[in-house]
């Protein structure tokens, strides 16, 4: 009886389909729904992950506006799961909130280190207001969020905003108690009156940039407090 020997072409089209298909079965050639995805970030310490997902918030908060954000885009912005988003922060308002601390506690610092910058009282009108606009010009979008937003009217956003005036016109106050020898309540109404022009003349000038450059925007408004402050002076001039 004649033995039939096995076709070249079918063993060749057999050894093809197995390398094929062990080539589509190996781990790093397989596509699946998952690799698409963003990766997932490495395992971090609390701190660390609390950054990476405010970082993450600020971006989509900045980009979308606070209502249009969503925590199932802020979790994937951060490359973490949404329960690990929660762990952190149980929802958007306080994620928010975070923010809005941190912000406030860099404007109060930025104002401060422009107090202690000097003891010439001109020089630190002139520190205290570039203060204002130099954060307002490297935060904008931040600056916006927190100082420009329809949240200022909620109970928390409002308390912490009143809470950073009075810290700022606290320090203000102190050096004009102290310079000009006024008493509390009049060097506090001063403070207020100072503020509220960095305040309201930084925020015009972030609406029009580009009219006036930021150094001489800020030099200008300070000139103009500096000639009504400067009517006080010094109490140990006047002994």
């Amino acid at each position: 009886m004649r033995q039939t020997r096995p076709s070249k072409r079918g063993t060749r089209d057999t050894t093809t389909r197995t390398i094929v298909n062990n080539h589509r079965l190996h781990p790093e050639n397989m596509v699946t729904a998952a690799s698409t995805a963003r990766p997932r970030g490495t395992r971090l310490p609390r701190l660390a992950r609390r950054r990476q997902l405010l970082d993450a918030a600020m971006e989509v908060f900045v980009a979308r506006g606070y209502h249009a954000a969503a925590m199932d885009e802020i979790a994937d912005r951060a490359g973490v799961s949404k329960p690990v988003l929660y762990q952190h922060f149980p929802g958007k308002q306080e994620l928010y909130l975070a923010l809005l601390d941190e912000s406030v506690d860099r404007l109060i610092e930025a104002v401060a280190a422009a107090l202690r910058s000097t003891a010439d009282n001109r020089q630190r009108v002139n520190a205290t207001f570039a203060a204002y606009y130099e954060y307002i010009a490297e935060h904008t979008g931040t600056f916006r969020l927190v100082f420009e937003s329809d949240l200022t009217s909620e109970p928390a956003v409002r308390e912490r905003l009143e809470a950073a005036d009075q810290r700022c016109a606290d320090m203000i106050s102190q050096v004009i108690k102290e310079d000009a020898g006024l008493a509390d309540d009049e060097a506090h109404l001063l403070s207020i009156g100072l503020l509220g022009m960095a305040q309201v003349s930084a925020r015009y000038w972030l609406n029009t940039v580009g009219t006036i450059p930021r150094e001489a925007a800020e030099q200008l408004v300070a000139r103009l407090a500096w000639r009504g402050i400067s009517g006080w002076p010094r109490a140990t001039d006047q002994a």
